[in-house]
């Protein structure tokens, strides 16, 4: 998605950011965002297993 993206447009991006967040909270917004995509991954994963375990049940208790 992101492959044709250059090193010119990534310092545009980060000067951009910069301006609209301010150095002071530009750790915070990175931390909240680090914190979110966590998140996100971490309820995926549960979903998956869920995803896996529900059909073994199924399995042992003769239903399908």
């Amino acid at each position: 998605m992101f492959d044709n993206i250059g090193t010119g447009e990534l310092l545009i991006i980060s000067v951009v950011v910069l301006l609209l967040f301010g150095s002071k909270k530009l750790p915070e917004f990175a931390q909240g965002l680090g914190k979110g995509i966590r998140e996100f991954k971490k309820s995926l994963k549960d979903v998956e297993d869920e995803i896996k375990i529900t059909p073994d049940k199924e399995d042992k208790s003769g239903k399908k």
